[in-house]
């Protein structure tokens, strides 16, 4: 995105948040027979009061039930707002436009991110947030979450307009969910464009044909296939959308719904 909306930016990032978790669930992983892994969430009632928003231990509980994308949706936007919040001021606000005016931000917001930069950047989190994933995600740790999302972020807000903006869609072409942000999908990935050429794999006008996907939707994508099978046999959101793993993962996923404030 060009310019910076903090509550567009933070659309974002529980998107990345998202896509980060989602991955850890054990009942969707491409071309691997899923785990039921079960779970049912609750989350307290948020109190208004500024500054309160640390749930209790009692929080969150797990039963032996079937994942509920609801709870989930719940679940994502608690860590993304908690962890959003913490975030210094010029990261809330990054965009493509501030960091052509400001070179030293740029710098700073260089990925990778260094051991040291990410670390002071963990340093403010809540105990809320360590507590909840211990509870949820016992594998993932709040440091290695933020490291995940923050590197789906930065480039997602700070990439400049791209000249195909009118091939956007109004919602994702995998879940179709049509409110929440898009990511433009390179469905020749850019790292073998040279050797696709080479190859003979497709003719150079297609190699910056695109697909608007969510970011959940999006990082499937890529798990899904390395990038060269993208490539060579997923080159359209129609092949993609042929694949029972991918259909099976969007009736899934357009269930994770936000719940209005």
């Amino acid at each position: 995105m060009a310019t910076s909306n903090p509550a567009d930016n933070y659309a974002v990032f529980r998107e990345c948040v998202s896509s980060v978790i989602v991955a850890r669930s054990s009942q969707h992983k491409p071309n691997k027979a899923s785990k039921r892994k079960s779970y049912k969430m609750k989350i307290a009632q948020r109190n208004d009061n500024a500054g309160s928003r640390n749930p209790s231990s009692s929080s969150i509980s797990s039963t032996v039930e079937d994942e509920n994308p609801e709870d989930l949706a719940d679940f994502i936007d608690f860590i993304a707002s908690e962890i959003f919040t913490t975030l210094p001021d010029p990261l809330q606000n990054l965009s493509y436009s501030a960091i052509q005016h400001s070179p030293a931000l740029a710098e700073t917001y260089t990925l990778p991110l260094t051991s040291a930069h990410l670390e002071s950047l963990s340093n403010p989190l809540p105990a809320s947030i360590t507590d909840t994933l211990t509870t949820y995600t016992p594998t993932l740790e709040a440091s290695d979450l933020l490291s995940r999302a923050l590197t789906e972020y930065i480039p997602a807000v700070t990439r400049p307009p791209p000249v195909w903006l009118n091939t956007r869609k109004s919602a994702c072409e995998i879940c179709e969910r049509d409110w929440i942000p898009l990511s433009y999908h390179h469905l020749i990935p850019r790292g073998v464009h040279e050797k696709v050429i080479k190859k003979g794999w497709h003719d150079e006008w297609m190699l910056n044909s695109v697909a608007w996907l969510c970011r959940a939707c999006h990082s499937f994508v890529h798990r899904m296939a390395g990038n060269e099978e993208l490539a060579r046999y997923y080159f359209t959101v129609e092949r993609i959308l042929e694949r029972e793993d991918v259909q099976e993962w969007a009736m899934w996923v357009g269930r994770v719904r936000w719940k209005a404030r």
